[in-house]
């Protein structure tokens, strides 16, 4: 076993293998960016490197500046983690010249199986099934638009190197093969530096199958069974679970050979995952390759929890020589687990990357990167920042439990139980996928999200009184735990009074409706609250952090967080955020220029699709951003002529700022 390795990566898998690292007593060093400075994974290993700027350019694909740290510490190994260098093979191939041992597959796996078109070629030889498509290195937009219709639409475009789901376009129909065609390869081009793409039919109804596959140096060659990752937006991840649910006995094992064949192909070692798509149809099912990601997966913990294996300490033990720990007969899978990703984004906007502070970060009971009935794997901690300039996730969350229905409850408890607040995120749109029949059914395909739309998005979150009446004992609550000490009865702010009745005015803004309560206080004690039309005796006591809330004949429990005039408020059923209104604050109103289109979000404007002068109509392309790997294509509000352009291509934009004026009419 190794005595250091340095870990070439950031974030949660950073902060994932220096975990496993210290179990089994191995030193580790990280490496760390100008943004990174005090992050997680800095902190949770013995040494830190710092390597460059903020952008992953300027520090973490800068490999040279990698293995110069890990010669100069005294590392034996490095591992990639996923993403950036992890399928890089020229970085494997450094690594081997420089006396390193690379934690992953070797140099020549990478460069096959990183090739789609090229990893294709090679199963279609092998005898593993391929979906009808283009895989060939002509990369002629005539060429490709000629063979997209020979497959037929629907088709894919796919980025040739990709992989996370970037550099992936959908095309219905010929007239809007040229614009996605051009998208998806400069996507491509900035993600992975190759813009070569291919093309395949879109399967209807398809599932997302994926087998995790490992080999050792000595020939050995196993797989740890199936994780199903159907359940998807704009390509990435949502929920992925083990195992995979409806597949008989006979699939499971014909995938699992497929994916063993597949990696005895490019004499695979280390972890790998086979990736498949699944076609339903009234014939049953069928699948294909798609492709091999030469690396751990994101969603690793799942084959964890239900194998008991830490597969990073497989890694490392395989790494330094040792043969594979069980043979294929002794794997065997306990349970169901299913793990959710937790991102900051806008579900309700397109699933737009967020930015911002966690200023709450409240966690389940978990333990962290290991085996147990509730886990959460983070890079981040409450007071961290989310940037534009690395990837949206916050954590990922994973159960694990006897049956699939016992996960699934198990899983919506510990995500009422994760309070976030300071930058939007999908926890509550995690909990409706939950909750939709189709998941719960185990009717999966990549289109549950888009079929399910009407029940997923723009959901009012619950009911109105009780998110006042929590916001009115946070209130109070708080003016009790910060009021200072006291000499006289006047300076009280806890409703004390000589006789009769006071009364309180509080006014809150929810969902863009303003809402106004009054609570009034007897002097014989007792509370009374007035929401709307509705009246009822009030009373709350704090305990533990936690509000005990009654109101009239309701009573709950919540958890409230206030940041300035911003209430966040928490409960099983669901959560909500809500604004007091001063009344005494003089309010200003911005008036807008009429036309101005600004920025979503902070990030890099890519390119214009207009010039100064052209006429546009509602809904066309104007321009395209890109932050946190995403790209974002910004629409015309409505018809009208482009005034003036405000930026050019290659700019970093502030969030808000106008990109473009439209006269509009």
């Amino acid at each position: 076993m190794f005595n250091k390795i340095l870990i070439a990566n950031r974030g949660e898998i950073a902060c994932r293998v220096a975990a496993t690292a210290a179990r089994l007593g191995v030193r580790t060093v990280a490496v760390y960016s100008d943004a990174d400075a005090q992050a997680a994974h800095v902190q949770a290993c013995d040494e830190a490197v710092h390597i460059g700027g903020v952008s992953v350019q300027d520090s973490y694909l800068q490999w040279q500046r990698i293995l110069d740290a890990a010669l100069q510490i005294g590392a034996q190994a490095v591992h990639p983690g996923y993403g950036f260098l992890s399928e890089n093979a020229d970085f494997a191939n450094a690594c081997a010249r420089a006396g390193l041992v690379f934690i992953g597959p070797g140099a020549v796996a990478i460069e096959t199986m990183g090739l789609k078109a090229a990893s294709k070629q090679l199963m279609e030889k092998t005898g593993i099934p391929l979906v009808p498509g283009y895989h060939g290195a002509d990369q002629s937009p005539s060429l490709l638009a000629n063979e997209a219709q020979r497959i037929g639409f629907p088709v894919l475009i796919k980025a040739s190197a990709g992989g996370g789901g970037k550099g992936m376009r959908i095309v219905h129909q010929a007239a809007d093969f040229a614009d996605a065609l051009a998208s998806c390869q400069r996507e491509a081009k900035n993600s992975f530096g190759n813009d070569a793409v291919l093309i395949e039919k879109y399967v209807q109804r398809p599932r997302h199958i994926e087998i995790q596959v490992f080999g050792d140096s000595h020939g050995n060659l196993i797989h740890l069974h199936e994780r199903d990752c159907s359940v998807q937006r704009r390509h990435q991840k949502v929920l992925e679970e083990s195992p995979a649910p409806g597949l008989s006995e006979d699939m499971r094992e014909r995938m699992g050979a497929a994916a063993l064949a597949a990696a005895r192909a490019v004499n695979y070692v280390g972890a790998g995952t086979v990736e498949f798509i699944v076609e339903q149809s009234e014939r049953g099912m069928d699948f294909f390759f798609i492709e091999m990601n030469t690396r751990l997966q994101v969603e690793h913990p799942v084959t964890e929890a239900v194998t008991g294996l830490d597969l990073v300490e497989w890694q490392l033990r395989i790494a330094s020589g040792e043969s594979l720990p069980l043979t294929q007969a002794q794997v065997k899978v306990h349970g169901h687990a299913i793990e959710a990703r937790i991102c900051a984004e806008t579900p309700d906007n397109d699933f737009l990357p967020a930015v911002g502070r966690l200023n709450v970060m409240r966690t389940p009971q978990a333990s962290r990167f290991a085996v147990s009935a509730v886990r959460l794997d983070s890079g981040v901690r409450e007071g961290d920042s989310i940037s534009p300039y690395y990837d949206s996730m916050i954590a990922k969350l994973i159960v694990h439990a006897d049956t699939r229905a016992q996960a699934l409850a198990r899983l919506d408890q510990a995500l009422a139980r994760l309070h976030i607040t300071g930058v939007q995120n999908n926890v509550a749109f995690v909990r409706r996928v939950l909750g939709t029949d189709s998941f719960a059914r185990a009717q999966l395909d990549t289109a549950l999200i888009e079929r399910e739309k009407a029940a997923l998005f723009h959901q009012q979150g619950w009911p109105v009184h009780q998110a006042i009446v929590a916001a009115v004992a946070a209130q109070l609550r708080s003016e009790m735990t910060t009021q200072q000490a006291w000499t006289d009865p006047w300076s009280v702010r806890n409703h004390w009074l000589i006789q009769g009745q006071s009364t309180r005015g509080f006014d809150y803004a929810l969902d863009e409706q303003s809402v106004h309560a009054v609570l009034s206080c007897e002097v014989r004690g007792g509370m009374r609250l007035h929401i709307a039309n509705d009246e009822a005796d009030f009373s709350w006591h704090d305990e533990a952090g936690q509000l005990q809330l009654q109101w009239g004949e309701q009573s709950w429990r919540c958890h409230v967080y206030v940041n300035g005039p911003d209430s966040h408020v928490f409960t099983d059923a669901g959560e909500c955020r809500l604004q007091f209104v001063n009344p005494l604050a003089h309010a200003s109103q911005a008036v807008a220029a009429g036309g101005n289109l600004a920025a979503p979000m902070p990030g890099k404007l890519l390119s214009f699709a207009v010039a100064v002068g052209d006429k546009v109509r509602a809904g066309q392309a104007l321009a395209v951003m890109e932050a946190m790997k995403m790209e974002h294509t910004v629409v015309a509000p409505a018809d009208g002529t482009v005034a003036e352009l405000l930026f050019a291509a290659g700019d970093q934009v502030p969030e808000g700022a106008p990109l473009l004026r439209l006269s509009l009419g």
